[in-house]
Order: C-alpha cells, then structure tokens, then sequence
C-alpha cells in the first residue's frame, strides 16, 4: 500500500494529499490544523472533510466530523495560538456573510454560498453587520440576538444607514457584537446605559522610561448618587478597568466577576501619527460568557473608556433582563 508524508513548503500539501489519494495511496500522513517544521504539515483539518464530503471516500474507522471545529480550536488553545479565522471548513470566516445581497441570498438558499452546511463540521453561520450591511443582516442579526423586531422596512432602513454612519467614523462591529446588540436594543427602546462617567484621569509613572506603575481616578454616576474611587492596574487601561469595577460593584454587584481578556489597539488611517483615531476593541469575559465591545476615539483612553462601558453594561442588561424574565416564569 502506498501512503503520502506532505510538507506545505508550496503551499500545496492539501492537494498532493488529495491527489495522491486519487492516485491510490490509502494512508495520509498530517497534523490537526497543518502545525509542523518549516511552513507545515498537511492540514488534516481540510484533508478529512474534503475526502468525507466532496470525494466521497470511506474511512477504514468511524468519523464524526461534527467535533472538527472544536477539535481545531482546542489544539490551537493547546498550543497558545489564536484560531485562523479564515481556515476553510472551521474557521470563522469560513461561513460569514457580510454584503446585503449575499445575505438576503443565504437566508432564501443556504446553499447559492454555502459549500456545505456549516453544522456538518460543527461550526456555525455569522452574519457580519458593517457599511456593506443591508435590512437583511440586520433582520438576521436580531434574530440570532434574540431581539424583537418588527418587519418594519423604514426602522431597518434608518438603522442600517447609522451603521453605515459609525463605520464612516471607524467603528467596526465584526469581533464588537456586544457593542452592536447594545446599539440595537437602544434603537427599539429597550436599553439605555445604566452610568454615566463624568471625570476620567489616568496617571503613569515611568522608571527609568519604563511604565512602572499606572493609577486611574474616575467619578461614575449612578441615578443621581456619584461615586469617586482610584484603581491601579498593570497599564492605563487595566487601571481604568478595575476603577471602574469598583465604582460600580455598589451598585451592580454583578460586575465583580468580570475580567479583561483581551485588548487590541488599531490606529485608523485618519490624521497624522498621534493624532489619528483609534480604534479600541475589548473582549471580557465573567467565566461563563465571553464577549466583545468597541470604542473610537482620537484619544486613546476615551476610546478604552467606550469599549469598556459598553462591555460592563452589556453584562448589567444581560443579568437585569434574566433578573425580568425570572421574575416573569
């Protein structure tokens, strides 16, 4: 019997192993997402559905190609990497649609763009709203949200054209959904944010032009009471997070369990250096849930102070409206 060993040095490991099966050889060597010497091994990832689903072979062992997602994004986690999030068949990217058209497609024919049901391999379907968006991604967006609303054409209408406003100004929602389901709720009326920060300051201090140490000092007000407290942290921004936090554990006591876990800064093309926007996305995470949000700024701290806002009242309306519907069952 002959088998195929394949390296990615062409990029090209995945067709020599589906050739050579064609070919004959019925042992395929390679390594979960393609990790290996040089520039990688073949990728057993996209070899096992392509030979599963498009050509149709039989393995000499029972496969269950609904774990392949998890499988690569556990290995990924075990090799401390981000996910490539345009890896065919289990990357994100793999089956999200963006243009309006493409969406309103996929919702009547999954098909017209789906090579396969993105279940097969377990992942799933995203719909991305941004300045390409149309009423059907934002349907679809609420749908998925679980957010009531309306085949009203003129509401859809009014509120793709602010997306369309907010992208003009660099703010991006694809990885902010949070930010987004925020925004929507805002628009039918169903939320409005639960503080307001009225003084921000944030000192470094620098050691041998080293940040040694970083302390913010804010003043959150919450139905009319104020609330002046000073955290430190790890960077300007980790200080503001837990400044924040504890100026509203009082009154939110939920927000304790909450922790950044990650920041990403990307300064947007806009004005000279220093003076460019920037663009500010958080991901938090209270050990149950993981979310992201959004922030745009000219000044960085403001834009930190944005995403990290929206994130925290994204977890005080998630945990309000359990509170309501607990009430209600």
């Amino acid at each position: 019997p002959l088998g195929i060993h394949a390296h990615n040095d062409g990029e090209l490991a995945v067709a020599n192993s589906l050739a050579a099966v064609e070919a004959g050889a019925v042992h395929v060597q390679g390594t979960i997402n393609g990790f290996g010497e040089r520039c990688g091994n073949a990728n057993l990832v996209s070899i096992i559905p392509n030979l599963a689903l498009k050509m149709k072979r039989k393995f000499n062992y029972p496969i269950d190609l609904s774990g392949l997602t998890s499988l690569s994004h556990y290995v990924y986690e075990v090799a401390n990497l981000s996910p490539n999030i345009r890896a065919p068949y289990v990357g994100k990217a793999a089956f999200t649609h963006k243009g309006g058209i493409h969406v309103s497609s996929v919702l009547k024919n999954p098909r017209m763009y789906e090579h396969i049901p993105p279940e097969t391999v377990g992942n799933r379907r995203h719909v991305v709203v941004s300045d390409l968006s149309g009423q059907s991604n934002i349907r679809y967006k609420a749908k998925e949200l679980g957010i009531p609303v309306a085949e009203d054409r003129e509401f859809s209408r009014r509120f793709v054209q602010h997306i369309k406003e907010l992208e003009y100004q660099g703010f991006q929602f694809d990885g902010a959904e949070a930010s987004f389901e925020l925004l929507l709720n805002a628009e039918l009326h169903r939320y409005s944010p639960f503080f307001t920060i009225t003084y921000a300051k944030v000192n470094v201090m620098l050691t041998d032009g080293r940040a040694d140490y970083s302390e913010a000092v804010l003043k959150v007000e919450v139905d009319g009471q104020v609330e002046h407290t000073a955290s430190d942290g790890n960077g300007p921004v980790n200080a503001l997070d837990n400044a924040l936090r504890k100026a509203l554990v009082r009154f939110y006591p939920e927000v304790a369990n909450m922790q950044l876990v990650d920041y990403k800064v990307r300064v947007l093309g806009e004005g000279d250096g220093t003076a460019a926007r920037v663009r500010v996305l958080v991901e938090s995470s209270d050990g149950e849930r993981t979310w992201g949000t959004v922030g745009v700024s000219h000044n960085i701290i403001q834009a930190s102070l944005q995403a990290l806002s929206d994130s925290l009242n994204y977890k005080i309306f998630h945990n309000r409206s359990k509170e309501v519907t607990g009430v209600m069952s």
